[in-house]
């Protein structure tokens, strides 16, 4: 079998190291493409969790790599893929890398982002690189770098001397979110590329520096783009974001492309080496009892009273488990379980939402920049949608689970405070999460930029239909007027406002004879791994 080792940041297979859709990627792919006969390895950090001794833990034993002026000592572990025959992942083990489970990412400051997060990854790009050619780790056929994480392993493999066998394997480089891209300083800084690799860094001449410094920030590198350049292909994860990122963005107008690397990316794929490929989602554990069996013709009826008192206990157990590791009680749980209470009155009476919203995400301006736009009338699109379900539905409810930045989470909290139709749970919960893609009536996802998306899959494979806006992967996988609903527009007012328009169509539809009809169109879309798996092996990591 062909050898893939994919070196990435999260996965999903992991208890504890996923954060993103970036993880679920990372979990499902080794077994999908040993499906076509593609064995695939994965190498991360250990995050001083995840290589706990157990009886299928190896050690590999303890190895130097040059970084930051001196060696470093680190360790490699091994364990069995709890998913696939034959498959391993390696675990590198370091004091820089030391975490807490899903909190593997360094929250940085304004005036230093990435710093923290760009020195650990740059260890980790060194690290593989080393054991690569050391013969600790077997050579694959093809490396597989994911995200600006491990954009600098694309630079050790072009321009370190010491790592130059790399050269003789395939490089394949998968963008997952354009727009984040670890930019640091050249030099003059404790995370820097002259700080981390400085033998590599006075050696470098002129060309080779032009490759990886920021186009935008001459000063700067530009992790990200060291991974478009200097990869044998790039791999966008949908075909509309492959097609979007070669123009520029334009904020203004509510557009988000090439995040400054257009130039990159349209000469990649000049050469036919910029390839759109969708992510898959996975639909075997739809026996569980959060999911619909899909044996059999699923419910098209409105939640029951008996699964919205499910939903309620689920609330109340995220909200005891996040006050957990808390010595007082927040503001924004304290109103949410407020309004829990309010609902169960409710249902102790008999009675349920009669329009039920949902969604789930990360609280960023990628997934809410269009909620908190500003409309003319002086209030913002998620008021407005608000005082719209107010109207239209007096019993509707509209349950949002996110966490992220803080001054969003601030916004919706006042917000939740103000409407007795809007819950806000500040915070991210499994079972939560399924309870909401599994009950709800309409998943909204207004992303202002989407690579992929897997929220509106996961919403679709349980039968709920969804309102997205019309971006990359939403604009692959929801079909407006079939098996969901689909908005856009021109600048964030106008995408605003056409958002609320559909929405208010959607409600219209709701009471009508195409709802059960739309609904389960959702339930059937597959966006099947086996089949992905398949346009991986063509497209991706034949003739490398």
């Amino acid at each position: 079998m062909k050898r893939i080792l994919m070196v990435a940041a999260e996965n999903g297979a992991l208890a504890g190291a996923k954060v993103g859709g970036m993880a679920d990627v990372i979990r499902d792919l080794p077994q999908a493409l040993a499906g076509v006969d593609l064995c695939v390895d994965v190498i991360m950090p250990s995050y001083g969790f995840l290589a706990s001794p157990t009886a299928q833990t190896q050690a590999l034993g303890e190895f130097e790599v040059a970084f930051g002026g001196k060696l470093e000592r680190v360790k490699l572990v091994v364990i069995p893929h709890p998913r696939v025959d034959r498959a391993k992942i390696y675990l590198l083990e370091h004091g820089l890398w030391q975490s807490i489970p899903g909190k593997i990412y360094s929250q940085g400051s304004a005036e230093r982002p990435f710093a923290d997060d760009a020195t650990k990854f740059a260890l980790l790009c060194a690290s593989v690189a080393k054991v690569l050619v050391a013969g600790l780790v077997p050579m694959p056929q093809v490396l597989h770098l994911h995200d600006w994480h491990a954009g600098c392993l694309a630079m050790l493999r072009a321009f370190a001397p010491e790592y130059s066998a790399l050269k003789t394997i395939g490089c394949v480089f998968s963008i997952h979110n354009l727009a984040l891209q670890g930019i640091r300083p050249l030099s003059q800084d404790a995370s820097s590329l002259a700080a981390w690799f400085p033998e590599l860094f006075a050696s470098l001449t002129d060309e080779q520096r032009q490759q990886i410094i920021d186009p935008r920030y001459p000063h700067c590198i530009n992790p990200m783009r060291m991974g478009i350049v200097l990869s044998d292909r790039v791999h966008l994860v949908s075909p509309s974001y492959a097609q979007e990122v070669l123009l520029p963005s334009d904020v203004t107008a509510g557009f988000f492309g090439g995040e400054g690397l257009e130039q990159d990316l349209r000469l990649k794929a000049s050469g036919t080496k910029v390839i759109g490929i969708l992510n898959g989602c996975n639909y075997s554990d739809l026996g569980s009892s959060t999911s619909k069996n899909q044996s059999e013709t699923p419910s098209l009826q409105r939640i029951q009273l008996d699964e919205f008192k499910t939903l309620l206990t689920t609330i109340e157990t995220a909200l005891v488990e996040w006050q957990g590791t808390q010595t007082q009680v927040s503001g924004v749980d304290m109103i949410a379980f407020a309004r829990t209470q309010a609902h169960w009155r409710h249902a102790l009476v008999g009675e349920v939402p009669t329009f039920l919203m949902t969604s789930v995400g990360r609280l960023t301006d990628q997934k809410v920049l269009i909620l908190r736009q500003q409309l003319p009338s002086g209030a913002s699109v998620l008021e407005s949608l608000l005082k719209q379900l107010q109207q239209a539905q007096p019993r509707a409810l509209f349950i949002l689970l996110g966490s992220g930045d803080a001054d969003i989470a601030l916004y919706f909290q006042n917000l939740a405070a103000k409407y007795p139709n809007f819950l806000f749970l500040n915070g991210y919960h499994e079972s939560l999460s399924a309870c909401l893609y599994q009950y709800g009536d309409l998943f909204l996802m207004p992303s202002s930029f989407e690579p992929c998306g897997i929220s509106q899959m996961l919403a679709m494979r349980a039968g709920q239909p969804c309102l997205v806006h019309g971006v990359g992967g939403l604009k692959d996988t929801v079909h407006d007027g079939v098996d969901g609903f689909v908005f856009n527009g021109n600048g964030l007012t106008e995408q605003g406002e056409a958002f609320l328009h559909r929405l208010k169509e959607v409600m219209d539809c709701f009471d009508s004879e195409s709802w059960p009809k739309i609904r389960m169109n959702a339930w059937k879309q597959r966006f099947d791994w086996s089949h992905i798996a398949q346009m991986y092996q063509q497209q991706l990591y034949d003739n490398l």
